[in-house]
């Protein structure tokens, strides 16, 4: 059985880094703000603004893809360490409902975490717990020192 990863930077630190090395994420404010941290996983909330909804009101696919490939992101780097050239390399989300307009949360499991590739499982939930979406990603890392 693998021993399950343990995080290598906090969410203070985490946060900073996204804010000097990719700023773009906030650029709608801070809509995206990291609830949880914890050995193999990271929760990571996204606060829907107009700019995110599609006509009839509801949180956009794109946005969801956006909140399940951040958190993927962040979890792999608060796990391997601030690397910013990480990146992915296939990404599959399904659509389980539609996202009313509400707070959401992506949990990012690792699954596997190897020397150049990551895997990642996701799940998106509203804030009565209901899964939204859900999928996996692939991530390719530089090498580690």
């Amino acid at each position: 059985m693998s021993k399950v990863p343990v995080p290598v930077v906090n969410i203070e630190e985490l946060e900073a880094f996204i804010e000097r090395e990719f700023a773009q994420v906030n650029q709608d404010g801070r809509v995206y703000r990291i609830t949880e941290l914890g050995p193999g996983f990271l929760t990571l909330r996204l606060d829907p603004n107009e700019r995110h909804l599609r006509p009839g009101g509801t949180v956009s696919g794109p946005t969801l893809f956006t909140l399940a490939d951040l958190c993927a992101y962040y979890v792999i780097l608060a796990h391997i360490g601030l690397k910013g050239l990480t990146v992915t390399t296939s990404f599959h989300l399904d659509f389980m409902r539609k996202a009313e307009p509400g707070p959401l949360f992506a949990t990012c499991t690792i699954l596997k975490l190897g020397k150049r590739l990551v895997v990642v499982s996701v799940a998106v939930r509203d804030k009565d717990e209901d899964l939204i979406a859900q999928g996996s990603c692939t991530y390719s890392v530089p090498p580690r020192d």
